[in-house]
């Protein structure tokens, strides 16, 4: 029990940092960075310099081990308090680009990669989706072929988020052109200063401060030493990345469910209409019910299944946790819709103008339940998994 109670007044702290964070160094310039299309570098050293770029990596690569539950703490509040999916997607990216490098890759290469990028010194993304193939990862068609010591890498890859800044890339390549299936994919680690590789930036309908790319690979060479793992484990190591990027998704979503409430709430509560204030309507009372009733389910769910990540219950060790994984991002982002659209409602005409939460939120829920896998593939794959 005393260790449950430690770890809850730790998630409350997190969340009171969180929200100095949003208050004193975010609120202000949002909608200035909306505009830009970027946030300032230097919010990722300050990212560092909190502690929370390095939540949930080894010590040894300047990283704090770090529980699920107080990871997603984390993400709730940063979602809840901050409201800009774009902000963390790019804050945050190096948390779906280090991942197989940390579980796969050579101790040197880790070294090379992993602590200049917890430190806010570099940013690093992940690379798998091509224009033509999207979810289906075995039609990857971007290439590295072995001269010497060096891969050459040919290829194009599109909807990379930090793409325009990465300056590690973490790249699914066929590696064995004449295997068309799981086994011809590897990883590399590909800089992105390197000759060859050129970025042209994509426009979004939301994530707007979130720079995002199409890469194009033009006889880029990389060391052979950045390859991770072992040529032909690629694919693999891809469905194992996806499951921690869906709990973060499912978490982001909760928190901005939650900012929605928030806001929809304090504009009921000072908008007058006909002589009594908006929440004095019952029926705007029960929209805010219906959507504190999506927020706690998920709530709920969230914490489960982040406890049972946190036993050692994790996506390799059993296809129950995967379909869980997969039925519960789909949850908390029908919940995440759901609750945009209604503070959106509540907040009338205001919720149609740009700068209100509601109103991004409402922009951003699509991605939300596109990326990291659509809602179709998680019920097909969760459905599997259980065996239907």
């Amino acid at each position: 029990m005393q260790a449950i109670e430690n770890r809850d007044e730790i998630a409350q702290l997190l969340e009171d940092a969180v929200r100095r964070f949003i208050q004193t160094e975010v609120s202000a310039h949002l909608n200035q960075w909306e505009e830009a299309g970027e946030f300032p570098r230097s919010l990722y050293h300050r990212a560092a310099e909190l502690g929370w770029l390095a939540m949930g990596y080894p010590e040894h690569l300047g990283g704090t081990p770090s529980p699920w539950q107080l990871r997603n703490a984390m993400t709730v509040a940063l979602a809840r308090y901050g409201g800009s999916g774009g902000l963390m997607a790019s804050l945050f990216s190096h948390n779906i680009g280090l991942p197989p490098l940390l579980r796969h890759g050579s101790a040197e290469l880790q070294q090379q990669v992993v602590p200049s990028v917890l430190r806010g010194e570099k940013i690093a993304a992940l690379a798998i989706t091509e224009p033509g193939g999207g979810t289906d990862v075995m039609s990857l068609r971007t290439t590295a072929r072995l001269e010497g010591n060096e891969y050459v890498v040919d290829g194009e890859k599109v909807f990379i988020t930090s793409g325009m800044r990465a300056d590690w890339l973490t790249v699914a390549v066929r590696t064995n052109p004449k295997d068309k299936g799981p086994g011809g994919i590897s990883m590399l680690m590909v800089p992105g200063d390197a000759p060859g590789l050129s970025r042209t930036a994509l426009k979004k309908m939301g994530w707007l401060c979130s720079d995002t790319a199409q890469l194009r690979f033009d006889g880029v060479r990389v060391p052979a030493s950045n390859l991770v793992g072992e040529e032909g484990t690629g694919f693999k190591m891809i469905l194992t990345n996806f499951n921690g990027e869906r709990l973060s998704m499912a978490a982001m979503s909760l928190g901005f469910c939650e900012c929605c409430y928030d806001e929809a709430l304090a504009w009921a509560r000072q908008r007058k209409t006909f002589g009594t204030a908006l929440v004095d309507h019952q029926v705007i009372r029960h929209k805010l019910m219906d959507m504190k009733m999506r927020i706690e389910s998920t709530r709920a769910w969230l914490n489960a299944v982040s406890a049972r990540a946190d036993s050692g219950d994790k996506a390799d060790k059993g296809a129950a946790w995967v379909a869980e994984v997969c039925l519960l991002k789909n949850h908390a982002t029908q919940a995440m819709q759901f609750c945009a659209d209604q503070g959106v409602q509540i907040l009338g005409g205001m919720g149609f103008m740009r700068g209100t939460a509601c109103e991004r939120i409402y922009r951003e829920v699509k991605v939300m339940m596109i990326g990291g896998g659509t809602e179709e593939i998680m019920k097909e794959l969760a459905s599997r998994q259980l065996g239907l």
